[in-house]
This record gives C-alpha cells, structure tokens and sequence, in this order.
C-alpha cells in the first residue's frame, strides 16, 4: 500500500512541485492550502506523513501541530521561510519529528521523509516476531505496536519521542551524551544540535513523569547526557 502524505502549504506552486515528486515515487498525497482545512483533513483521513509550513492563514503551522498532537503521533515535518531558531525550537515543542528550511531541495526532503518513516513504520511480521514488550514499574513499551501506557492508560508519544524511550529503556543505566542521542535516533546527517534532544527529553519527561521536575524514569547525568533507571 502506497503511503499516505499530507503536504500544507498556500504556496500552491510549491505543493504541486512536492506532489508531483512524491507521487513519482509512489505515494499518494492530499494537500491543503491552510490550517483549518489541514486540520480537517487530517480528523478524516489517516497519514503516513504531513508536511507543513509553519506560515499559513487561518491557522499556522505551529497551531496545526498543536491540535495535530491532541490525538494523533502522526510524523510530521515543519517547514519554514524564516530559518530562525525560535521557529525551530518551537516546532520541536509541540511535538515536531524534524524542520526544513526554504528553499529546500526536494531531493533532501524526500531523504528526510524516508528516514523517518523507517524508523516509525513498526510493521513487524507477528508470525515470526514476538510481542517485544519493556516494564518498568508503571511505565511499559511495547516495541512491536509502538504504543506506550503508564498504569494501563495510553500515552501520546511522537516517533521521535518514542525512539528516545526505547533506546534507553532497552539499555538501562548506560549514560548517553547529547550527540550521542542525536547520532543515534536523528541520524548522522541531521543538522539540528543538541539543544533538539533536550527539547524533545523535556517533552518526553512531561508526557511519562509524574514530576519532571524529580523525574524516576529518565535522569540526568550533569555534564554528561541522560539515562533510564
């Protein structure tokens, strides 16, 4: 089944450009032209990917995103004109799974695109794999579905999100560095810095803790990185 990609943008020209590639490729892409009928879109349909531009009439981007996270992890890209950090950072926020700056290559868009629905696809054969399933006290993972529950209620994680959780709860104790971290779940070539770990760790840490502030899950090791206890 072809996947699914959401492209939001008003600047028709450059959704058609993006659907035209994409569809080269084999997916098959709806596309909005502003924030209330990308919401709309995105309550009736189920995607594989959105990619949306923070500057939009009606509703920007970042409030799209903001509903968006409400009820659905869906992998999203932010795309901005301005190639400012706050834009960035604050995409991050909300529970963005990257950004690209305008004017992009298509040809490193569609690369950010299939890097990340490799890691978020989590379509396992059942027949051959068993249910990969991480406890610690209330919290539990469960690798296969990519679904995660504190005392059985079910919690909202973006794929980024969920990466990070996983990769440290599958290695308790091990203390990785920022770069690390960023190496490790964005990719070697991803050009954000470590301040995106931070921003997504504080994300997390609000979603499975019942105090950030004094977290039992993931700590800190100051100086260093952070850890799953």
């Amino acid at each position: 089944m072809a996947n699914k990609i959401l492209v939001v943008d008003d600047e028709r020209l450059i959704v058609k450009g993006i659907k035209y590639s994409l569809e080269q490729d084999g997916m098959s892409v709806d596309a909005a032209y502003d924030g209330e009928e990308a919401l709309r879109l995105i309550k009736q349909n189920s995607y594989d990917m959105i990619i949306l531009d923070v500057m939009l009439p009606k509703l920007d981007g970042l409030g799209v995103l903001q509903q968006t996270r409400e009820f659905t992890s869906v992998p999203i890209i932010m795309v901005t004109a301005k190639g400012e950090d706050i834009d960035k950072i604050m995409g991050l926020e909300y529970g963005a799974d990257d950004y690209i700056t305008k004017p992009f290559n298509i040809i490193e868009l569609k690369a950010r695109i299939k890097a990340i629905m490799r890691r978020s696809a989590a379509k396992p054969d059942t027949r051959e794999q068993k249910r990969k399933v991480l406890k610690s006290r209330e919290l539990e993972l469960d690798a296969n579905a990519r679904r995660v529950f504190i005392s059985g209620k079910e919690i909202n994680l973006t794929a980024k999100e969920f990466d990070l959780l996983q990769l440290l709860m599958e290695n308790p104790d091990k203390v990785y560095s920022r770069e690390n971290l960023l190496n490790t779940v964005w990719g070697f070539n991803y050009p954000g810095d470590a301040r995106t770990v931070d921003v997504h760790m504080r994300r997390l840490r609000e979603k499975i803790e019942q105090d950030p502030g004094d977290p039992q899950y993931i700590h800190t090791k100051w100086g260093v990185g952070y850890y799953f206890r």
